[in-house]
């Protein structure tokens, strides 16, 4: 378990809030095993690739690709770059594509790009500036693996 450093602050609101939001994919069958959740502190920027098979908690800033099964981007957590995921929830800032069969986007969730998904869901206050488009199989799409070319019809960024 997570401890926050003040007892009570909003910090520890955050924290348990988003340790619920894990337990609940969990117990949905959309995460692997609790021992297989990885988090990023807030005190922690990584630039680079970051690849999991489990359920990944985002507190820090990424500047990069992200991607595993269960990824949650919670409230003050930056990420600059492209994300995929099953299941992806966003409590906080992305710049990027987003490629998710389910999204949920919290009412603190400010996102800029385009988001490809099989259901998504916006809270009221939550910002989104891009494109939604849905796909049965969103992980598959194209620009989701950069490695393989785009078709000709699409646009690189």
């Amino acid at each position: 378990m997570v401890l926050a450093k003040e007892a009570g602050s909003r910090n520890d609101r955050i924290v348990a809030s988003t340790q619920q939001e894990i337990r609940r994919l969990a117990r949905d069958g959309n995460a692997l095993q609790p021992e297989a959740a990885s988090s990023i502190s807030s005190g922690l920027s990584i630039v680079g690739k970051i690849i999991g098979h489990g359920a990944l908690t985002i507190f820090g800033h990424v500047e990069g690709e992200v991607r595993a099964s269960t990824v949650v981007i919670a409230e003050g957590a930056q990420i600059e770059g492209e994300v995929t995921a099953e299941q992806l929830t966003i409590g906080g800032y992305v710049k990027g594509t987003i490629h998710a069969n389910r999204v949920k986007l919290n009412s603190t969730a400010v996102v800029e790009g385009d988001i490809f998904h099989r259901t998504l869901a916006i809270e009221e206050s939550a910002r989104f500036e891009g494109m939604s488009r849905r796909n049965e199989n969103p992980i598959d799409t194209p620009s989701a693996h950069p490695d393989q070319p785009l078709p000709h019809n699409r646009r690189q960024r």
